[in-house]
């Protein structure tokens, strides 16, 4: 983004309603919001709240409040991307009219018996960087014609990228293999320009019969919309971009640069987690730390 004739730094941090925030998500904030006053940016704050099945108010209303409690302030209004589906839909048409997505109507059960039948143990079966199996290809190959039977049958789907497809057609728009920049550090150790590996995650869903974006396709769009310049978040998303480049190319968007940082793990060593309930800012909080605690808890 220009100001003043000059080049002014987007960031942003982009929590998701679906439960209170901890130590990690902490952590992330102060990454984005100290990052941007390092470089006389602007920080944004969004809210993620395309799962409205467990996206709630009251988890929304804390995230603002906890922030707060931290010292941060942000641009307003806030984007919540509930309220920008027709965004998301613009782009996955854009994808449709390409033949680079296709409707999988597999369910989970589906999916565990087709790995089940190909002779190779489950434990065996490759799986992406979050820990599930890739998709076995059910309903890739079926006839146009039997896709759309089903979907007019009111069937529930997902739609998939097709990623070697697409990873083809991105290269082919970009004249050259696709890298992004990585100022910070992936989990293990990448650094400057990195290679897009999309093969890792199969025929990654972009989005659903009932909601017309995932994440992958929804943070991709929002961050060109609100100009984000540097994307920051944890190191466990760092093979996401391997998806985000490839979309972004597809759809015509500009190229950020990354920013990873580390992980706020427990004594264990696990990753924390909301569902956990791990170290949440509010019982911290309540039992009496102040923002300048966790900001040692976390590193800053």
């Amino acid at each position: 983004m220009q100001e003043n004739g000059k080049r002014t730094e987007v960031l942003r941090f982009a929590p998701s309603p679906n439960g209170w925030l901890h130590l990690g998500h902490a952590c992330s904030a102060l990454f984005a919001y100290e990052t941007a006053k390092e470089l006389h940016g602007r920080f944004l704050l969004r809210i993620e709240d395309i799962d409205v099945g467990r996206c709630r108010p009251d988890y929304e209303a804390a995230i603002y409040e906890d922030l707060a409690w931290l010292g941060l302030d942000w641009e307003k209004p806030v984007r919540r991307q509930s309220e920008h589906f027709v965004d998301y839909e613009a782009a996955l048409k854009r994808l449709r009219e390409m033949n680079l997505v296709y409707p999988c109507f597999a369910t989970r059960k589906e999916i565990t018996d087709a790995i089940a039948r190909s002779g190779i143990d489950p434990r065996n079966w490759p799986t992406d960087p979050d820990g599930a199996p890739l998709y076995p290809g059910i309903y890739k190959d079926m006839a146009p014609a039997e896709l759309n039977r089903m979907m007019w049958e009111g069937r529930n789907y997902a739609w998939r990228l097709d990623t070697e497809r697409a990873l083809t057609k991105a290269e082919e728009i970009a004249g050259t293999p696709l890298t992004f920049v990585e100022e910070g550090e992936g989990p293990n150790g990448e650094t400057g320009t990195c290679t897009v590996e999309p093969a890792l995650f199969g025929d990654v869903v972009i989005a659903r019969k009932d909601v017309p974006t995932s994440y992958h396709l929804a943070v991709t769009v929002d961050d060109a919309i609100q100009g984000v310049t540097l994307v920051t978040r944890g190191q466990d998303l760092f093979p996401a971009t391997y998806v985000h480049r490839i979309l972004q190319v597809l759809l015509g968007l500009p190229e950020p640069r990354y920013r990873h940082h580390r992980l706020i793990r427990d004594t264990a060593g696990r990753r924390l987690s909301k569902s956990a309930r791990d170290m949440g800012l509010r019982e911290l909080r309540a039992a009496g730390k102040t923002p300048a605690d966790i900001r040692r808890m976390v590193g800053f």
